[in-house]
């Protein structure tokens, strides 16, 4: 989704109707390949005992570990085998409504450029190894595979009703920084945290951040950050229950009832949230007093 980055509004030179463009492998060069692997090893290092189960299984049966970056034709094959997805390349970010076409149809978009060596801690726009590492793993999960193509058609049915901020909300924090509980411990799941180094260690160990129980309503009022590590996590607790709630909801009324409530802002707290941890927010207010002249 857009999240706000410019898009084009129609198919770039090069790009198919669906947007759509060739992967392209073999022009990658040989310092690009090696971002990649120096991006993959310092994050699978990370990630042992913090990452969620079925992301880590998803690395090791989709051989992700395989040097350079991944060829796009031969991960499909392996996924499609799986859960029926593939991965295509696209040139960037694309409207909602093609993201929301392809997941519909179980593809995964993916861009086909890597970030330089002076930006592996940050990047505005999704490259390969974000949408490749942090994304492709947990759709080798068939109940994930389930739920990403459930958000796609959710996506589509969401254009009729003008919701589709709310639902990218849903997005957020779930697929980009969502957190799962499993055997009584926060794991990470969302692809944002997984391919951030720095973001990996604080969504778990920061005392800064909530971690809210996950509740569909309640996450899609809340606004969240761009630019920076969130505020607050939501915790769900298994893929199941988050298919369940999702791709079982009738969002007709869950749209209706939103424009009843106000939206709440990232660090907010409700009465009624359970509450996993209750944060400081001294990360963010330390920030903005070190911003101030």
């Amino acid at each position: 989704m857009s999240d706000g980055l410019h898009i084009h509004e129609t198919p770039p030179e090069g790009a198919g109707p669906d947007w759509t463009v060739p992967q392209d492998w073999s022009h990658y060069d040989a310092q690009e390949h090696a971002v990649w692997d120096l991006l993959f090893a310092r994050q699978t290092a990370q990630l042992q005992g913090r990452a969620c189960e079925a992301y880590l299984r998803g690395l090791d049966v989709l051989s992700l570990s395989r040097p350079g970056i991944p060829d796009f034709a031969e991960l499909s094959d392996r996924l499609t085998k799986l859960t029926g997805w593939q991965v295509v390349a696209v040139p960037g970010l694309v409207p909602d409504a093609v993201f929301f076409d392809h997941l519909a149809n179980r593809r995964f978009v993916a861009g086909n450029f890597i970030r330089r060596p002076d930006q592996l801690d940050y990047l505005e726009e999704p490259d390969v190894f974000h949408d490749v590492f942090g994304h492709v793993p947990l759709l080798a999960d068939p109940i994930y595979a389930d739920y990403m193509q459930a958000y796609g058609l959710g996506g589509l049915r969401s254009l009729e009703f003008g919701a589709i901020h709310k639902l990218a909300r849903l997005y957020w924090y779930t697929v980009e920084f969502g957190l799962i509980e499993e055997a009584d411990r926060l794991k990470l799941f969302g692809a944002g945290i997984v391919s951030s180094h720095g973001e990996s260690e604080f969504a778990l160990d920061d005392p800064s951040p909530n971690r809210i129980a996950f509740d569909l309503l309640r996450v899609m009022r809340t606004n969240y950050r761009i630019d920076d590590y969130q505020q607050s996590y939501f915790v769900i607790p298994s893929f199941e229950a988050l298919l369940k709630a999702t791709a079982e909801a009738d969002f007709a009324p869950v749209y209706a009832a939103l424009e009843t409530l106000d939206d709440l802002a990232p660090p907010d707290v409700l009465p009624d949230d359970r509450l996993f941890k209750r944060g400081t927010q001294a990360y963010w207010r330390n920030k903005t007093a070190r911003a101030k002249p």
